[in-house]
This record gives structure tokens, sequence and C-alpha cells, in this order.
């Protein structure tokens, strides 16, 4: 008679001729949520990692449905900057289907968000000619659950790291409804904004249903590729923090500033000194 197939977990030692053996794979676990190391029960995972593959599943296909608070979010976007408002802008997708099937549409403005920002830029004349040195772009892309849990938090960081040193000058924040990311370039040009920083809710992994993403761009105008901008990616508590990712930001600005440019010439030189970067290949599961 076939004994019963053994299950094996990869979080813990197993013995091996009476002794315990140590399972490398339970150390790595710990600092990842990919899935790696996931044992098996016979020739299939274990119930556990396929109930736990299936809600992740399920949660990553509920934030690309997840409908953004526009109210909740212009109120907490409002007490950043208080001095100007927080304009609602929608793209030329007229609900989440279309969004969906024609990628195409939600990269441009329809034309009433495009005559809001034009009269506001009418009404500002009279008191500046001045260019706004930066326009951020809050769009929901393809995670609203993104950036209703970490775009508030995020800019807040990034307005403290900035300071009163950097003297931006920032244009009102925008909140588009369902926006792309090339969106920032229209609205960016209405606004004559030097630099648009876009936040947007990026793709859903399987374990990343709240990541959120940032592109900016220098001299935004309709047309740009994707090749102008520079990207910062997976902003969220269990990622990118939004302390390092606000870090990298204002390298990035600061640098777009004094050589006039984004995107593929201008490098992200802020993790040449991390440490890991300097440590010689290893491979951990070859013991020493």
């Amino acid at each position: 008679m076939a004994s019963n197939p053994k299950t094996l977990n990869a979080n813990t030692d197993h013995k091996s001729n009476g002794k315990v053996v140590h399972n490398p794979w339970s150390d790595l676990r710990r600092f990842t949520d990919a899935r790696i190391g996931l044992g098996r029960a016979g020739i299939s995972l274990p119930t556990s990692e396929m109930l736990a593959f299936q809600l992740s599943h399920a949660q990553a296909r509920d934030a690309v449905g997840f409908a953004l608070n526009i109210n909740e979010m212009s109120c907490r976007l409002s007490d950043l900057n208080p001095a100007a408002p927080v304009l609602h802008l929608r793209s030329q997708a007229d609900d989440r289907t279309t969004y969906l099937q024609r990628p195409d549409l939600g990269r441009k403005l329809n034309q009433s968000s495009r005559t809001t920002l034009a009269s506001f830029m009418a009404g500002q004349k009279q008191h500046t000619e001045s260019k706004y040195d930066l326009a951020i772009v809050v769009a929901d892309g393809l995670s609203s659950l993104a950036v209703q849990q970490n775009t508030q938090p995020f800019i807040s960081e990034l307005l403290g790291q900035l300071g009163e040193s950097q003297q931006l000058k920032l244009a009102p924040i925008t909140l588009v409804e369902q926006g792309r990311v090339a969106i920032g370039d229209d609205i960016g040009e209405l606004l004559n904004a030097q630099i648009v920083m876009v936040l947007i809710g990026e793709r859903p992994g399987l374990s990343s249903p709240d990541s959120l993403g940032l592109y900016l761009t220098w001299a935004p105008k309709s047309g740009l590729s994707d090749a102008c901008r520079n990207c910062i990616s997976n902003i969220r508590p269990a990622g990118l923090s939004y302390e390092e990712a606000a870090r990298r930001t204002v390298y990035l600005l600061r640098e777009a500033k004094k050589l006039k440019l984004t995107g593929v010439n201008l490098k992200d030189r802020t993790q040449d000194d991390v440490i890991e970067h300097q440590q010689p290949n290893t491979n951990f599961l070859i013991a020493k």
C-alpha cells in the first residue's frame, strides 16, 4: 500500500535521519511577500498557500475596480496646500469599463476639464505671469486603493523634506478620475508648470494591490513619450517607504531643475552608496 503524501512546510526545519536540517527558505521568507519556498502537499501546494493565492488574486481584482472616494481625497489634499483649491478633473474615458478597454482615452483630459484649467489660469494672470515650479497630479490609475491609502502621507512627507529652502512654487493639486500617466502632460502644459509629478495607482500585483507610482516630467506637453519621465515605483508601507520615496523625489527634482530635463538622461544616484550594492554576490542556499 502506498504511503500518504507528506506535507512539507517551507517555513520550518525538517528532520533527516533523526537530525534537524535547517531550511534556508524560512530565513528568506521573513523578508519578502514574494511567493517563494511554498512547500508541498504530495505533488500539490499546501492548502493554506493555495487559499492565500486566491485571496491575493481577489484583492488585486478588487483594487482595479475600487472607486476613488473623490470627496474624501479632496478634503485630505486641501489640507496639504490650503492656499490653493484642489481641482477635480476627468479624462476622456467616461467610465471604468471604457478606461480599461481604451488606454488612449485615459491619457487625455476631456473638454470640460480643459476648460476648468483654462479658466483657473485666466484668473491667475492678473496676479502673476510666472511659471509654477511643480504641478502635482493625483490620478486613480489601475489601483484607486493605492491612491486612497498612500497619496496624502507621501505628499505630506515630500513637502516636509522640500521645506522652504527649495522655494518651489506649487500649482494647485489636481485630482483626476480615470487617468493614466500621460494625462499629466496635458495638465502640466495647461498649468504652465516646469515639472509635473503624477501620482498614480499601479497595476496591482498578487502581493501588492496598494502600490503607488510616481512619474516626473520636465517641461510637460502633449505628445511626450515615457522616455521623458523618471519613475519611482512601489510607494507604500510594505514597499518603498514614504520617507525614502520622498528623498529620491527631492533628489530628482533638484537635478531636473539643474539639468532642465528628466527621463533616460537623468539617473537616480541616491542608491550609489548603499552597502548591499558593495557586497560580493553570494548564494544563501549554499552552506559556507
